[in-house]
């Protein structure tokens, strides 16, 4: 009896892996929707919020970049295909290393900041001098940094800002900005995190000072125009008299 139990459990067990199905994980726009890779389950909705790591030389080819990592999480799906949104970056730990040398000085900052299409960013770049310096020039560089980076991140998109930190423009725009305190050897930006994606602002987000204004102009073009008042005529000014003309010496002696 207990081999026939067993006999009929074992036939109604099913295969899971029948079951799944491949999807293929996209990039976003902003990487041309390249193919990631493939990933499986069984539903659809269970691969919303997994997260993948390619290297840039993945998606480019680019051999000199194979020590940044990109992150990506699924978002959305269509049909066989899943959307991924990015979601930051990293650098390897060996290529970090390697950047640090005797007799020079490693400046790290954290810094978030806010991209034009209200994409809500936290940076970590890194800079290193070509020798050792004070802390009060830290300080002084960690301010630069954090400044260029903010003037930057508001000036650009998400999309831009990402693909200056991925080809070494913001790292470039940190190091002139250094210059004049210490000349830097190194910048890189090594982590970024996206804390908030960007999204249009609802009309309850609207600046309270906007909202009064936009208020004031609307009732003023509602309200009714005043009717015109004839301006009020000038008064009349009598003409002045004449003066009367003085008496001559020959006129006295006539009379």
């Amino acid at each position: 009896m207990a081999e026939k139990k067993t006999r009929a459990a074992a036939r109604k067990i099913k295969d899971k892996w029948k079951a799944k199905g491949w999807y293929n994980l996209l990039a976003p726009e902003m990487f041309n929707r390249q193919l990631l890779g493939e990933t499986i389950a069984d539903e659809p909705s269970k691969l919303v919020g997994r997260v993948t790591e390619v290297t840039v030389q993945d998606l480019t080819g680019d051999f000199s970049k194979m020590h940044i990592k990109l992150s990506f999480r699924v978002n959305q799906i269509q049909g066989q295909d899943a959307l991924t949104q990015f979601v930051g970056h990293d650098m390897t730990s060996d290529y970090i290393r390697r950047l640090t040398r005797r007799k020079r000085t490693r400046t790290d900052l954290a810094i978030d900041v806010v991209t034009k299409d209200n994409w809500h960013v936290r940076v970590k770049p890194l800079a290193i001098t070509d020798r050792r310096i004070q802390s009060s020039k830290q300080r002084a560089i960690r301010a630069i940094m954090g400044n260029t980076i903010r003037a930057i991140a508001a000036k650009q998109t998400i999309s831009e800002f990402v693909k200056g930190i991925i080809s070494g423009d913001l790292a470039k725009a940190i190091a002139v900005a250094c210059k004049p305190i210490q000349p830097i050897s190194r910048v890189e930006v090594r982590k970024s995190e996206v804390s908030l994606m960007g999204e249009a602002p609802s009309p309850a987000e609207v600046a309270p000072e906007t909202a009064t204004v936009t208020a004031s102009v609307a009732s003023a073009e509602a309200a009714p125009a005043e009717p015109e008042v004839a301006p009020e005529p000038a008064p009349e000014v009598a003409p002045e008299e004449p003066a009367p003309e003085e008496l001559k010496p020959e006129d006295l002696e006539s009379l």
